[in-house]
């Protein structure tokens, strides 16, 4: 059987990026052109900065993933990209490059649901992972909760009712003086604290989420006491909003039953929140699987890999193909 081979691109934020993988599994490459650098002065991402330097970036980005993986054009056989959701800007460049790129080729254009591809960033790391499975996709525009049925099959049983879980980590990194991007610093901190700040738990229907509670409680702390302590501060942050995750992925287990939980997205590198993930597994005797760290965060390999599955599954995009900021899992 022949090797399906798919290039990845993707521009939905503040990376530039673009892979080479085969057969949805095997990454041949994967080029991450960052900007971190450039929005940490603003402390945050500014959308018509990102959208240009993708524009300045994004050809050499494709050519050096095409050398690094040994590959031409002519080996490609479909163009994945980022088509949604994301800053409309940014996604505009990917998405125009690759309907470029599909046209002068003559090869399939796969539109790729951003947040599909967190979960496709799972098969990169485990060669033995299928589906069925629960996934908790945590990042910093998004917290789903998402049983998935196959490869293509996604089913949101669970989602935040406001903030995501990455953007209250980013705010409460603000305030509390660390600055962008928030995640790795709180997490950095949060090992020198103790977690000893008493927090509210939002009380939401179901299987959802809410994390603007606890985002403010922590804000108004540091604004009533400019001297409390930072650590036990982002220790209690990050001890709440964990148990928040783990409180809702269990009751997820015992309504479906499933036995692996496979977490995606950028937050999913944070080291507490798999610690304590690892301990619920092992009470729970389930399998929890973690991306590998390179891959957590925004990268074209994990767009290659799961525009490899919507390949195979006859989701193929016309040249029409639009950025859509406020995609659905599911492209709904």
């Amino acid at each position: 059987m022949k090797d399906i081979v798919t290039l990845g691109i993707e521009t939905s934020c503040d990376e530039t990026s673009a892979a080479v993988v085969v057969n949805g599994r095997k990454v041949l490459s994967n080029i991450i052109n960052s900007q971190i650098d450039i929005h940490t002065i603003y402390g945050g991402v500014v959308p018509e900065i990102a959208s240009r330097c993708h524009v300045e970036v994004i050809n050499q980005v494709v050519k050096e993933a095409l050398k690094k993986a040994n590959k031409t054009y002519d080996d490609i056989d479909a163009v994945c990209t980022t088509y949604g959701p994301g800053l409309v800007g940014a996604l505009l460049v990917g998405v125009s490059y690759a309907k470029g790129l599909s046209y002068a080729m003559q090869k399939p254009l796969v539109g790729v649901n951003h947040i599909e591809g967190h979960i496709a960033a799972n098969y990169l790391t485990y060669e033995e992972l299928k589906p069925p499975f629960l996934c908790l996709i945590i990042s910093g525009g998004h917290t789903h909760l998402v049983k998935v049925n196959d490869y293509a099959d996604f089913e949101i049983i669970g989602r935040t009712k406001d903030d995501a879980i990455g953007e209250a980590y980013d705010k409460v990194a603000r305030v509390v003086g660390l600055g962008y991007p928030g995640g790795p610093k709180i997490d950095k901190l949060a090992y020198e604290g103790n977690a000893n700040i008493a927090l509210p738990k939002s009380n939401i229907e179901g299987l959802n989420f809410s994390f603007s509670g606890i985002k403010t409680a922590v804000i108004n702390l540091n604004h009533k006491d400019s001297n409390i302590n930072k650590a036990d501060l982002c220790a209690s942050f990050e001890k709440v909003t964990t148990e928040m995750l783990i409180e809702n992925v269990e009751k997820a287990i015992e309504e479906t039953k499933l036995k692996n939980v496979v977490l995606a997205g950028g937050v999913s590198a944070n080291s507490y929140i798999r610690k304590e993930f690892s301990k619920m597994a092992e009470k729970k005797n389930i399998k929890v699987f973690y991306p590998d760290i390179k891959l957590c965060t925004d990268n074209a390999a994990m767009i290659a890999a799961a525009g490899y599955n919507n390949y195979i599954n006859g989701k193929i995009s016309s040249l029409e193909l639009n950025a859509v900021p406020n995609l659905k899992i599911g492209g709904k």
